[in-house]
């Protein structure tokens, strides 16, 4: 048996990277998953985001363990069509009593203007977290029956990044303004028996990472070494390190773990 048996899990921004990573391994525990993604370039991301065929890839992966997923195009911009998204998941699959507010893009900055720079990371790493909750968390206070959530943040929204772009800024408030989030909603539904924790990676590898060609990043842009140099011999950690973490987080053997925030960061928030 596994730890998440007859549990559904909600999870945004799961066509590929983290997002995959994490419905693959709840559903490795047993889990059914709700997957989406926007499947669509924003305009100021610089590398390719998530396609229709990635998120059919982790729909294969997912029943090839012999769990049920529903997957769906939504932009977690848009509330109400996040909230369609998870009404259609539900009725198929049933309550999601587990939620990962994963979604994100990178600081961007690619031909666009400052304000669209801001605007669009901010939208989706803040304002984006904020809409999964707002679907997510009401159904789970009518059922009354607990429940937990994982909110995505990272080292950046842990330490000041301190590159004066509006992209790197608008990234880093918005990952600080996660754990405020996460923080608050921990405090508010704690009485409920929900559970609401983040977690904040180091540079994963995944296309926001290029792929784990750190090098070239830093070759590029120099000053982000100090912010991406981890304590450990590791350059990059991988999605499925996120994902164990997330594991553990939606699980009972995290019962009473609440308003944390757990980095997987291979030592970078220590060293510092």
């Amino acid at each position: 048996m596994g730890k998440l048996d007859g549990k559904v899990a909600f999870i945004t921004g799961a066509a590929r990277g983290q997002g995959r990573a994490h419905a693959i391994r709840l559903a490795q525990d047993g889990a059914d998953i709700i997957a989406v993604d926007i499947l669509a370039q924003m305009d100021s991301v610089q590398y390719p985001m998530g396609t229709r065929e990635e998120l059919d890839e982790t729909v294969k992966a997912v029943e090839a363990l012999g769990r049920r997923i529903f997957a769906r195009q939504a932009d977690v911009r848009d509330v109400a069509g996040l909230r369609e998204a998870y009404e259609a998941g539900t009725a198929e699959l049933g309550p999601a009593e587990i939620v990962v507010a994963n979604a994100g893009i990178g600081a961007g900055g690619a031909g666009v203007s400052e304000d669209v720079e801001w605007d669009e990371v901010v939208a989706v790493n803040l304002k984006g977290v904020w809409n999964t909750g707002r679907v997510a968390i009401p159904p789970l206070l009518e059922r009354n029956q607990g429940g937990s959530i994982v909110l995505t943040s990272s080292t950046g929204g842990m330490i000041g990044v301190g590159i004066p772009t509006a992209g790197f800024l608008g990234y880093t408030a918005a990952k600080h303004g996660v754990v405020g989030l996460m923080r608050s909603w921990a405090n508010f539904l704690a009485p409920f028996n929900i559970r609401v924790n983040s977690v904040a990676p180091t540079a994963v590898r995944t296309p926001m990472a290029g792929d784990g060609n750190l090098a070239e990043i830093l070759e590029h842009a120099p000053q982000l070494a100090n912010a991406l140099t981890n304590a450990m011999p590791v350059d990059l950690v991988e999605p499925e390190d996120i994902a164990n973490a997330v594991a553990w987080l939606v699980s009972d053997d995290a019962r009473y773990v609440t308003g944390t925030v757990v980095p997987v960061d291979a030592g970078l928030l220590n060293k510092r």
